[in-house]
């Protein structure tokens, strides 16, 4: 795989009540896309009619973005699920709004996709490289988490939840058309996923993270949020390896609305 002219990245972002970020998040997007040697196109997918999201991205003049309006908030997963039908890059992923994650960091990730020919990059909090702030209880989480996932699924990315991926065009359609979940198991179905169709060219790259401490879950909805998300894992689990429910003979029911 070598890096040419001629190669198109598809980046989506879903946006979730992110009026008062969205245009700064957008603009240095789209600031590092443009040092890139290889086309791109952006889509970004506003999750729900909720605030003035999509009324701040009309506001930008900015030829190769695409705003996608869901009209009611289904989730994350739901949101790049609709981002990679659009999407027709030769490589095709998801960045989180909200600044977290230094957009310039999407260079390193496609440098390591061209290096290993690899078939999905996973950006990793873990990387020995990796530039990262974030609290010390979303460290011990992470780490119960990761444990966890490689118990149940077998894959050995050592980060799941990093809101930062990439794949192949033809990982991208065959994986993201069977998925399902729409919320906080989404990342772990996606490569469980990949890992199961036979994508097992999975490889973690660095980023640059500063978590906003805003963004950090610290209210009542805590451990409601982690009881769902292990009940969706569970679930994901079951559907795979039980009920077989990805199999191509299943295909009409791979995109519920």
């Amino acid at each position: 795989m070598k890096k040419t002219k001629r190669w198109k990245l598809s980046l989506i972002v879903p946006a979730y009540k992110q009026e008062r970020t969205i245009q700064k998040d957008i603009e240095n997007i789209e600031k590092s896309l443009r040092n890139y040697d290889l086309d791109y196109e952006l889509i970004v997918v506003v999750d729900g009619k909720l605030d003035k999201t999509a009324d701040k991205l009309k506001k930008l003049d900015l030829k190769k973005m695409i705003v996608v309006q869901l009209e009611k908030n289904y989730g994350k997963g739901y949101a790049v699920r609709r981002g990679v039908e659009r999407a027709n890059g030769d490589i095709i992923g998801f960045l989180d709004a909200g600044m977290d994650i230094d957009p310039a960091g999407i260079d390193m990730l496609i440098n390591h996709m061209m290096w290993y020919d690899a078939d999905v990059i996973v950006g990793s909090k873990l990387h020995p490289v990796s530039q990262v702030e974030y609290p010390f209880y979303r460290k011990v989480l992470s780490w119960g988490y990761r444990k966890f996932t490689y118990l149940l699924f077998g894959f050995k990315v050592r980060d799941t939840q990093v809101g930062l991926k990439l794949f192949k065009k033809n990982v991208a359609k065959d994986v993201f058309s069977r998925s399902l979940v729409k919320k906080f198991a989404f990342d772990v179905e996606i490569l469980a996923l990949a890992y199961s169709l036979g994508y097992k060219k999975i490889y973690e790259a660095p980023i640059k993270l500063k978590l906003d401490k805003r963004s950090s879950i610290k209210n009542s909805n805590f451990w409601r949020i982690i009881f769902i998300m292990l009940i969706d894992t569970f679930a994901v689990f079951y559907r795979l390896k039980i009920k077989k429910y990805y199999k191509r003979s299943n295909q009409k029911n791979w995109l519920p609305e």
